[in-house]
């Protein structure tokens, strides 16, 4: 599906980019664009450990298009935060070239704005508090939370889609969704994206 993001942005027609579905043929054009924004070091975050060996949740794998060039990626993951059910969302990248547009910030308000539309209710991911603090996530909602690795406790952040959906949450963040056909960091999930294209 191709559609331009729902957001606060209303000259959608004028805007040189589209956001759609990540699809098996965007595969290489992401990983170029993780590699660019992390390094090859991405792989031995802890938010990796909540990723590997699993496929991203069902219509929240998107990218971000400038004509027939994959600029921008975001994607969401199923976890359990103690005994609620949550997303975890990256990683998020933008080429370098095309900061400028915003499509970090509209591929954000469109993951969001989907994965309420699915139902939904918390959202966790590790940022800079400074630029997620914009969207509703705050360092409060993830105090009781673990994660399964080190992590700067102050980058921990969580946004509650329903409300109350993180009040009490307490324990360790662990992966709750599907496994993937390949556990290899870059087929991860492909065979998910292919059959959701």
């Amino acid at each position: 599906m191709t559609y331009v993001c729902h957001s606060d942005f209303h000259d959608h027609a004028a805007l040189p980019f589209v956001l759609r579905d990540e699809t098996r043929a965007d595969v290489s054009a992401r990983e170029r664009l993780l590699d660019a924004a992390f390094g090859p070091e991405r792989f031995a975050k802890t938010c990796e450990r909540l990723r590997e060996g699993r496929a991203p949740a069902s219509g929240l794998a998107l990218v971000a298009c400038v004509g027939d060039e994959c600029v921008g990626t975001i994607r969401f993951w199923h976890v359990q935060a103690g005994e609620r059910a949550a997303l975890l969302l990256g990683p998020l990248a933008v080429d370098a070239r095309h900061r400028a547009l915003g499509l970090g910030r509209k591929l954000i308000v469109e993951g969001l704005f989907r994965a309420m539309q699915r139902g939904h209710k918390a959202v966790l991911l590790v940022g800079d508090a400074p630029y997620y603090n914009r969207f509703g996530f705050e360092r409060a909602l993830t105090r009781g939370l673990v994660l399964p690795g080190p992590v700067d406790d102050e980058r921990f952040l969580g946004l509650e889609l329903d409300p109350g959906a993180l009040v009490g949450a307490r324990g360790l963040v662990r992966p709750s969704g599907a496994r993937a056909a390949s556990r290899r960091p870059s087929c991860m999930a492909d065979a998910a994206l292919s059959r959701a294209a």
